[in-house]
């Protein structure tokens, strides 16, 4: 099943992270995201403010949904979205899962 098509579900306290090696493997499947910090992340450019916001505002819908919220910062044209799982103090299957819709979005 393509990582767009699935769902996160919760993660609790103790879950392992992600291995490097499987990070790397995943990564491959999405174009423009890297692992920096503890996170995967990925900066967008717009043609204009209101390109912008639209993106943002479609982000936080996936997010809500999914019950799993990046990092987000934004400007006029340009949009930064950052995943990590917080629970697991590090990157998961749903920081993937969120980021494959994102991309399938945009």
């Amino acid at each position: 099943m393509k990582l767009s098509e699935r769902h996160c579900r919760p993660l609790p306290k103790g879950t392992p992270a992600l291995a490097p090696a499987e990070i790397s493997v995943l990564l491959g499947e999405l174009v423009g995201w890297a692992s920096k910090g503890g996170t995967i992340r990925r900066t967008y450019t717009f043609g204009n403010y209101g390109e912008t916001m639209a993106f943002v505002n479609a982000v936080a819908w996936i997010a809500q949904r999914e019950d799993h919220h990046p990092d987000i910062s934004f400007s006029y044209n340009r949009c930064e979205v950052a995943f990590s799982t917080h629970s697991i103090d590090g990157i998961s299957m749903n920081d993937f899962i969120c980021a494959a819709k994102i991309e399938a979005l945009f």
